[in-house]
């Protein structure tokens, strides 16, 4: 097998990808649009669960490097009512790997190992079925054809409208991120109150959850149900003003619980939106889809683990199928789809449960993916 081969964006779907058609000896080429892998903040933490993400880490001979670099006390789960009364502490066994956690970060540099990135290449769209294979057009005005590229550039992706005319909507919640730095040593109560791994705090409609990274760095997600348009008449480079509309939202929590936005230095908007649940498309030759580029779904564990797994496997069946790609794209596609369908049908309506009207919906639904 000696295609060419491009994959579109340079997150855990595209390296899983990449890496793994490396392993097997064959060659791929990585664009990525930022324009070096330090160009802007990788992000919080990822938990990778053992039958998914692990398991493409494990295809792609680096599980054992994750081990050394994961997080398993960071799997420690805390919910407090919004008076401050814990409600849930639940505490992973020394042994338990099922779901550690690891830096965005660390694992953007455990993938790229010896990659050789296409940096700072933005894709503006790709042209399948043309008489050199498909086509990728890019900013800077140059185009290049391959046998088959992979889209892999997440909820926006430019490659999907090769293959589908669905786009994501948004799903009525809105996320805000702030972080704590070096909480052990300025905020050493807020770092006893959050623990070793994640806080959630669930209230109406709203919930605050706040998670450890390594380095004593904490990411704090103010999540509610508002308009996409709420912060229209805010001034984003306004800190202040921001925290003050929070904090309203937040009015009557307990007062250690609204210590973690008090202390935020910056915040950012992100609204959550997602794709139609069973996200299908006609098979187009010379184009596929992995990760949020095919599937976007509530970011509640499921997506980056599914799209490593995604980018292990299409690379295996790539490496090991007939020399007609065709057939094994299509094969990935069926199998892709039957499992992503699944996983978004439990997040769409996890989300519903953890930003809900009822917050006991939200200690329900833990109760039965961790039983005490």
């Amino acid at each position: 097998m000696r295609h060419r081969i491009a994959v579109i964006g340079g997150g855990p779907a595209g390296l899983t990808f990449a890496r793994v058609l490396r392993r097997h000896g064959y060659p791929v080429t990585v664009f990525e649009r930022d324009p070096a892998p330090d160009a802007r903040p990788p992000g919080g933490t990822l938990d990778l669960h053992e039958q998914l993400g692990q398991l493409a880490l494990d295809k792609a001979g680096l599980l054992a490097e994750f081990q050394a670099l994961s997080r398993p006390e960071g799997q420690a789960m805390r919910i407090l009512d919004t008076d401050g009364t814990v409600l849930r502490d639940w505490r992973p066994r020394p042994d338990d790997r099922a779901n550690p956690e690891i830096d965005r970060g660390r694992l953007r540099d455990l993938l790229l190992g010896t990659l050789d990135i296409r940096w700072g290449r933005t894709v503006t769209q790709v042209v399948p079925g043309t008489s050199d294979g498909a086509l990728v057009r890019f900013a800077d005005g140059r185009q290049e054809a391959f046998d088959l590229v992979v889209g892999a550039d997440g909820a926006w992706s430019r490659v999907r409208p090769a293959v589908s005319s669905a786009t994501p909507h948004y799903t009525g919640v809105t996320s805000v991120e702030t972080a704590l730095d070096d909480v052990d040593t300025r905020h050493p109560d807020l770092a006893r109150l959050i623990g070793d791994g994640s806080l959630a705090v669930y209230g109406v409609n709203r919930a605050l959850v706040a998670q450890r990274n390594s380095g004593g760095h904490v990411k704090v997600y103010a999540q509610f149900r508002a308009p996409l348009e709420w912060h229209t008449n805010l001034d984003p480079a306004d800190v202040e003003a921001l925290r003050s509309t929070l904090l309203a939202l937040f009015d009557g929590w307990a007062a250690p619980v609204l210590e973690l936005l008090r202390h935020g230095g910056t915040f950012v908007h992100r609204p959550l939106h997602v794709l139609p649940v069973s996200h299908t498309w006609p098979h187009v030759p010379g184009v596929t889809l992995l990760g949020d580029a095919a599937h976007l779904m509530p970011p509640l564990g499921a997506g980056a683990n599914l799209a490593m797994l995604e980018g292990a496997e299409l690379a295996e069946s790539l490496a090991g199928g007939p020399d007609d790609l065709d057939d094994v794209v299509r094969a990935f596609e069926e199998q892709m789809w039957a499992r992503a369908g699944r996983w978004a049908k439990i997040t769409t309506a996890g989300l519903e449960r953890l930003v809900s009207p009822d917050p006991a919906e939200a200690l329900a639904l833990f109760d039965q993916v961790q039983p005490s």
